[in-house]
Formats: C-alpha cells, structure tokens, sequence
C-alpha cells in the first residue's frame, strides 16, 4: 500500500497573484451585477412607492434623489443593470449559436461587453447628471 497516494500540490492563497482570463473576469462581473441589480429593485421599488404615496412624499423622494451620493449611487444601479443586460445579451448569442464558442471569439465578445458597458454607464452619467 503506497503511504503518500494524494500529490502535495502547492496552494496558492494570494487572489493578487492570479491572473483571470477575461472571460472569467466577465462572467464573475456579470453575478456581480445581477446581484447589484437585485437589491436595487427593493430600493428603487421603495422610492418609488415613496414619491406616489403622496405630494410630500414626492417632495421627501425629490430631496433624496437631489443629493449628490443618491446621483452616484443612482449611476452606479445603472451601471450595473446595463453591463448585466449587455453581457445577458451576449450569453443568449453564445447560447444561440449566433457568437463562436471559441476561446478568442469569447475574449472578443468579452471585449465587446466592456466597452458598450463603458458606453452606456457615459450615457448614464449623462442622464443622472
């Protein structure tokens, strides 16, 4: 019977050191937002049941989206919901058939998503502010 049957493999624990590839990168981003996007529906839910209960709690909900940290948070709840939406996008393509499943199309179509998300989050912006 062989003692040491299981290999002492090196562990590295250091997350700094590891290099995702994009893909990856994408993929871990896209749970991100999806979990993102799912808490701001309870908030945005709640401001909105806020500014229609009444005409002072329109005023209250008016005074909160007024602030410059309510804006930001605001931007940041649109950023997510649209690098989740461009990268849900891209996955119902792959799942189609119409996007390669190859190793550089994914890394292209990863690309892609960055830079329609950067894209839409200057629109965002532009729409918040």
């Amino acid at each position: 019977m062989i003692k040491n049957a299981k290999k002492q493999r090196p562990v590295n624990l250091d997350l700094s050191t590891i290099r995702f590839p994009v893909t990856a990168i994408a993929s871990i981003l896209h749970r991100v937002s999806g979990v993102i996007t799912f808490v701001a529906v309870g908030i945005l839910l709640w401001l909105l049941g806020q500014s229609l209960s009444s005409p002072e709690g329109f005023l209250v909900a008016h005074a909160i989206m007024s602030g410059l940290l309510a804006k930001f948070i605001l931007w940041g709840i649109l950023t997510a919901l649209a690098y989740h939406v461009v990268v849900g996008i891209r996955h119902m393509l792959m799942d189609t058939g119409l996007l390669d499943e190859t190793l550089i199309a994914g890394k292209r179509s990863a690309m892609i998503s960055f830079v329609l998300t950067f894209v839409l989050s200057l629109l965002a912006g532009v729409l918040v502010w």
